[in-house]
Parts: C-alpha cells; structure tokens; sequence
C-alpha cells in the first residue's frame, strides 16, 4: 500500500508495571425477599401500564437479569435467580419506567439511565432492610465510569443523578404500603412522616449499612 509504514509495537507480555484494576464484578443477591414487596412492585408496574412476565435464564434476555420494553409495554424478570434478586431487580426496571420512558424526549447515555435506575433499587431495597451491595455498588460504579465524559468522575455521574433518583424512590416507596424503615433512611431519602398505609418500623443496623453504601457510590 502506499504512504503506510511499518511500525513496532510491544506484546502485553514484554511490558511491566503496576496491573491495571480490574472492573468489579456484581453478584447476584441471595435469600428471600422482603415480605410481599414483589407484589406490590409488580402492581405499581401494570398499573404504569406494562405488562410483567418471567423469564427462564439470563439467556432468553441476552444476558440480561430484567428488562423493559417500551415497545411492547413488557418487563421482564429472570426467574433462576433468588427472590432477593428478583424483586431488586423488578425495583430497577419500575425506575426504568418512571424516569427513561421514550415520550419524555430525554435522551440519556445508557451509562446514566443504568446508574439511575440501580440506584433507585438500591434506596427500595434499602427502605425494606435489603442489603444490596454485593451488586448494586459494582454495577453503579461500571456504568458511572461509562458515562463518565469530559473530565467528570464516576462520583460526579452519581451525584449529577442524585436528585431524580432521590425523587424517584421517595414517589416510589410512598406509594408502597409495605412495612419500611423510618428514621434510618439513606442519605437524602428521609420523609418527615411515612405515608398512609406505610408501617414504620425501628431503624436496624441494615438501613445504617445502606447509607455507608450510598456514600461509597460517590467515591
């Protein structure tokens, strides 16, 4: 060809120097759900008109763990993964709905509306005395570091999303009439009073875990 060079590059293999980091890797939860908060979330989700349906395995979603379908109106939940998993899972594709529907005419990176979401799982799950760490904090900070442009930081991609989330699981949980933690919400999640319906209960050493975890997503 002409005007092309050759040119000399090194093998991985004939470099050193400190290892790159690699990416975390969320796991899925474990254990059972809180009690009827699946219920309630699918209700929330035919009632914003979209139809909930379970899939086999990962495999039938393309990898997935859930998935929403602004087309055909359909979310969908793997159904080989714990209750635990499930219904966090059902709480990330509810945000889905909530805050990424196309007719808003707001176009977000796929890294943000990922962030969005998982976090607002994260606050229900939370609210309900789930621990969701072992998944939520990797998956957030992955996609964060995606979306991440123009200098900003996975920690600034979280706090720029920290308000629409903030209203998102508060209009969320207000309409959940599940028993919740009260006073020991995350940061920026506290009600002045629970909702009608909604049984506050004393604050557990679980919901004090969720705001170290939110904390941790900014870093």
């Amino acid at each position: 060809m002409v005007g092309v060079r050759p040119a000399y590059v090194w093998d991985a293999s004939q470099t050193d120097g400190v290892p790159l980091p690699e990416r975390p890797t969320p796991h899925l939860l474990s254990g059972e759900a809180p009690a009827g908060l699946w219920d309630r979330l699918a209700t929330l989700v035919r009632g914003d008109g979209f139809s909930l349906s379970l899939a086999e395995d990962a495999a039938t979603l393309r990898g997935a763990n859930g998935m929403t379908d602004f087309g055909s109106r359909m979310v969908t939940v793997r159904d080989d993964m714990d209750a635990a998993a499930r219904v966090k899972t059902l709480a990330h594709e509810l945000a889905h709905i909530r805050m990424h529907e196309p007719a808003f005419d707001t176009v977000l990176h796929r890294g943000i509306s990922e962030v969005e979401a998982e976090s607002v799982a994260l606050m229900i799950g939370a609210a309900h005395g789930m621990d969701t760490s072992i998944y939520t904090i990797p998956y957030v900070s992955t996609w964060a570091a995606s979306a991440s442009v123009s200098g900003a930081t996975a920690g600034d991609v979280v706090q720029a999303t920290g308000e629409r989330v903030r209203r998102t699981a508060v209009t969320i949980l207000d309409q959940l009439p599940t028993a919740q933690i009260g006073a020991g919400d995350p940061p920026g999640l506290s009600r002045p009073t629970p909702a009608p319906g909604i049984a506050a209960t004393v604050p557990t050493q679980s919901s004090a875990r969720a705001a170290e975890q939110l904390e941790a997503l900014t870093l």
